[in-house]
């Protein structure tokens, strides 16, 4: 299980909270750094940066969003060699064209197989011997059908990818579909607002899955309780009635690791 993490912070709360690994959502960081949608607004400096900032911070592992690679086969490979720096755990590329579109929003436009084969063979290269791992994500579903997606997912499998992603999966009836259908390790994107809800992890699992990404749970949460918050304040005048519905300041720095800084202050301060 990966929650999905906009910022840095987010990533810090899905580490306390014991899970295992982070994605980082391009819907999220889209969000959070330019308040804008996913619509391919983010360059490639600026999703490696924000790469950077999460792995600064957390220990265990980050799945990065890394788009469409920026670009032509010089574009992935540095893509490819930027992450690896930032210190993420894999990447997964996605075989749409500009401009992209998050997976569950409808525009989605698909470059060719063979083209996305080839880009994905330039990532492998790049990679070289560094141990990231590398995800082929195919947009098919939503462009145009299951049985274009499971070919491309199964076409990408077999260009040595580690494991592959159908994105764009809305039903259970999907999900089971691309369980029965794909070859290899799969993702899953669990979208809140789509019945996928309804499936646990150990379902997930139990269906053949590897990870499963919950890439927009904390942003939508966040959201929600933010502009409750706001509104009672705007209202009331007064912060007091959403005080149930806060951390502590003493909570808060714990979350930031003020300690770490305490103690080095303490040692080697004036």
């Amino acid at each position: 299980m990966a929650p999905g993490a906009p910022d840095a912070l987010t990533a810090r709360l899905i580490q306390m909270a014991g899970f295992q690994a982070i994605y980082m959502t391009g819907f999220g960081a889209t969000a959070s750094r330019l308040g804008a949608p996913d619509i391919g607004l983010m360059s490639q400096t600026e999703m490696t940066t924000h790469a950077r900032d999460m792995t600064r911070v957390v220990n265990i592992p980050i799945i990065a969003d890394a788009d469409t690679g920026y670009g032509g086969p010089s574009n992935i490979y540095r893509t490819v060699r930027e992450y690896i720096q930032a210190g993420v755990a894999a990447i997964h590329l996605e075989d749409q064209v500009a401009p992209k579109r998050c997976g569950q929003m409808a525009g989605v436009r698909l470059m060719g197989a063979d083209e996305s084969v080839r880009r994905l063979q330039c990532a492998l290269e790049a990679r070289g011997n560094d141990e990231l791992l590398v995800i082929g994500r195919t947009d098919a579903l939503a462009a145009v059908g299951m049985e274009e997606a499971i070919h491309r997912a199964n076409l990408y499998w077999d260009t040595g990818v580690d494991l592959v992603f159908v994105d764009g999966i809305k039903t259970v009836a999907e999900i089971e579909a691309v369980a029965k259908a794909v070859k290899g390790p799969k993702i899953v994107s669990i979208v809140d607002g789509n019945e996928t809800t309804r499936l646990t992890a150990a379902d997930l699992q139990e269906l053949g899955f590897a990870v499963a990404i919950y890439a927009v749970t904390t942003l939508f949460t966040t959201v929600k309780a933010v502009s409750d918050v706001l509104a009672n304040l705007k209202v009331s005048g007064t912060s007091i009635a959403s005080a149930g519905q806060m951390v502590t300041y003493s909570q808060f720095t714990e979350c930031v690791g003020l300690s770490v800084h305490k103690d080095l202050d303490d040692r080697f301060g004036t």
